[in-house]
């Protein structure tokens, strides 16, 4: 049997769980297994964000989630760590992680332990996103947030969202992938935001695209990328470890978590496709 013969007959295999009906067969190009890191306090209110809205199974410090992207199950296994643990326990969890989610609060000032977590998710070839918070405190900065991950050793951030307002005008997120399909009502809501939000679309799709869209006559063509095609170029960076998608936490008065979890699904690798496959055996 060739290499590649086996290869893509791993990859067509099943899996199974045990459910409260039976035995159910799964994909295992369906499942994710990721590690939310961060602050202690910002990742609890994520993950019990999480686990208030969704279907949940197994209990401490890891759990499931099941949701559904494109009409595709998915089973996303959901582990948390403290950025404070040991550097030794930071890395042993994302060596064995298939996808991390770094936490970082945008009013926080200095945040090492940030690049700590990216440039360790980098050594191992482990794909990242990072979902910033705080948004709402007066000391709120997401600019300084992509910087630093800018200035990180191992991968180029991608904004897919931007905060609608900061601190005390923090009022909700733009979605940078698929506002053109808002227009032209958007552009009425939006306001002055929507003029922001289009350099950040232009920026995210030079990455992405790898294309000079300094010259104004190329404006037009950006408005007719089709979301898909960006998901694709945003799903191949990341799971090379070359870039970093970046997502808004919700309003705090919003529990809507869906941006993350599609972002889960469609950005992060399935143990099948990791480059370490004892990951799938070792979560």
């Amino acid at each position: 049997m060739s290499a590649d013969r086996g290869r893509d007959e791993t990859l067509e295999s099943t899996w199974s769980t045990t459910t409260p009906m039976g035995t159910k067969a799964i994909d295992p190009q369906s499942i994710r297994n990721v590690t939310i890191i961060g602050d202690p306090d910002e990742t609890t209110r994520v993950v019990h964000r999480l686990f208030r809205r969704f279907a949940r199974t197994g209990s401490g410090a890891a759990a499931t989630v099941h949701w559904v992207t494109g009409r595709v199950d998915h089973t996303i296994h959901i582990a948390e760590l403290s950025s404070h643990a040991p550097i030794a326990d930071l890395e042993r969890s994302i060596r064995v992680a298939d996808g991390v989610i770094a936490v970082v609060n945008a009013a926080v000032q200095s945040t090492p332990r940030l690049g700590t977590i990216l440039r360790l998710a980098d050594d191992h070839q482990v794909a990242r996103l990072c979902l910033v918070t705080g948004l709402d405190h007066p000391a709120a900065d997401f600019d300084r947030c992509v910087r630093t991950i800018t200035e990180t050793r191992g991968a180029v951030p991608l904004t897919l969202q931007i905060p609608i307002g900061i601190g005390a005008e923090f009022e909700g997120v733009i979605d940078l992938v698929s506002m053109w399909a808002l227009e032209p009502m958007a552009v009425e809501f939006y306001g002055s935001h929507w003029k922001v939000a289009e350099q950040w679309y232009r920026n995210l799709v030079a990455t992405v695209m790898e294309r000079d869209t300094a010259d104004t006559d190329a404006v037009p063509g950006l408005r007719e990328i089709p979301p898909e095609q960006l998901h694709e170029g945003i799903r191949g960076r990341t799971r090379l470890g070359d870039a970093v998608p970046v997502l808004c936490d919700a309003v705090p008065w919003s529990d809507d978590i869906a941006p993350l979890l599609d972002a889960i699904v469609r950005y992060l690798p399935s143990p099948m496709h990791v480059c370490q496959p004892e990951h799938a055996l070792d979560y």
